[in-house]
């Protein structure tokens, strides 16, 4: 048991009021991040995720980081110019080339939104993939872009996540892609209830008892190292937490909280920053530019101004999103197809020369050395997670 009062309860002050100008201010930000986000999915989404996709799996990835990075950008803009939140990092400093698993503690539904600061400062806020409960695949226009983006939805049943959970990692190893891939082992948000359950869970079996964090689910982690291991360069523990109040994402989207949030990226106690306030050595990153920022904001605009914003094209488009999303359905190559498919005609006509190798009358410079000489079985129900 703590001996004394922790410093961050003795000093926390009541929650902010939602004024009427952060009434406004925040519908205003949403209505903006709203509508840009569907004309950025409908015109630039559909063609680096879709249409580019048929011809390079890695140029798809780059076009579409690039524009749904453009768009993202706008949320740290929001949380750190607009509504004055603090972020604050500290421990290691992530390399922009780095290909990392990140793991991160789940204190409320908006933790993940603010790994995009990180991503922002580090020019990766498109490459960041997460590992999301399978229900915010449902949601309009949002769900659609999590598709396109290559997040991974899991049920939270490893009977039923395993075989899907693995099929996408393994299309993740290409080191030409960067990767930042998010993962939450506690599997759900925090909360005192589920803290109880989880401590009552620990001391039935024997296992550590976590005060300010949920016992881990180890299960998709171990996925994640054994598919990944041979394409990452680091693994990160990120520790995230909020002065004073844990907030909502409507508390997010209107300025009331937080006040700040640490963000910290090595092994840290949880209890040591509701000790003391803040974590060790802060002020690994920089601020974010407020004029890059409105840069980008009125790039982000000036795209998705549309002629006709809801032409019978963009239904049609936002209809197939939703058909793709629901079906899980993702694109596969020509160019990689046909070449299989070259690949498996020479391999059958090679194969045909096999029974005839024996009889020194055949000539069998046709066959190319290269080739080898016996029939490969494809995997071409497996195709579109393969390549």
């Amino acid at each position: 048991m703590e001996a004394s009062k922790p410093l961050i309860e003795k000093n926390r002050p009541g929650p902010q009021c939602l004024t009427p100008l952060r009434m406004v201010r925040g519908v205003l930000c949403l209505a903006i991040l709203l509508s840009t986000a569907f004309m950025t999915l409908i015109y630039g989404g559909f063609i680096t995720a879709v249409v580019l996709r048929f011809f390079s799996i890695h140029y798809s990835r780059r076009g579409t980081s690039f524009i749904f990075g453009s768009w993202l950008a706008l949320w740290p803009f929001m949380f750190e110019k607009i509504n004055r939140t603090k972020v604050i990092f500290s421990g290691d400093s992530v390399p922009a080339g780095e290909r990392v698993l990140l793991i991160a503690n789940h204190r409320t539904e908006v933790d993940w939104m603010y790994l995009w600061n990180l991503g922002l400062r580090k020019g990766r806020q498109g490459y960041i993939k997460y590992i999301l409960k399978s229900s915010l695949m449902k949601l309009p226009i949002f769900g659609w872009a999590f598709h396109l983006l290559e997040f991974v939805f899991v049920e939270r049943k490893w009977d039923v996540d395993q075989t899907h959970l693995h099929q996408m990692l393994s299309t993740f190893k290409d080191p030409q892609d960067p990767l930042w891939l998010a993962l939450f082992p506690e599997g759900t948000d925090y909360n005192e209830q589920k803290c109880l359950r989880s401590q009552n869970y620990a001391d039935e079996n024997g296992l550590p008892i976590l005060k300010h964090v949920l016992l881990p689910k180890t299960k998709g982690y171990c996925a994640c190292l054994e598919e990944l291991s041979g394409s990452l360069d680091a693994v990160y523990d990120v520790t995230i937490g909020y002065k004073y109040h844990c907030p909502s994402l409507l508390d997010n989207a209107f300025g009331v909280e937080p006040s700040e949030v640490h963000i910290h990226l090595k092994d840290q106690l949880l209890s040591d920053f509701y000790l003391q306030g803040n974590f060790p050595n802060e002020g690994t990153e920089g601020s974010l530019s407020i004029s890059k920022c409105l840069a980008n904001l009125t790039g982000v605009i000036a795209f998705t101004v549309p002629t006709r914003p809801y032409s019978h094209g963009s239904l049609d488009v936002a209809g197939y999103f939703a058909s793709v999303t629901f079906f899980s359905i993702r694109q596969v190559p020509i160019l990689s197809h046909l070449k299989l498919m070259i690949r498996a005609k020479e391999q059958k006509e090679c194969s045909l020369v096999v029974g005839v190798l024996d009889d020194p009358r055949q000539n069998h410079s046709s066959c190319p050395s290269n080739i080898v000489t016996a029939p490969i079985s494809l995997p071409f129900p497996s195709l579109q997670h393969a390549y």
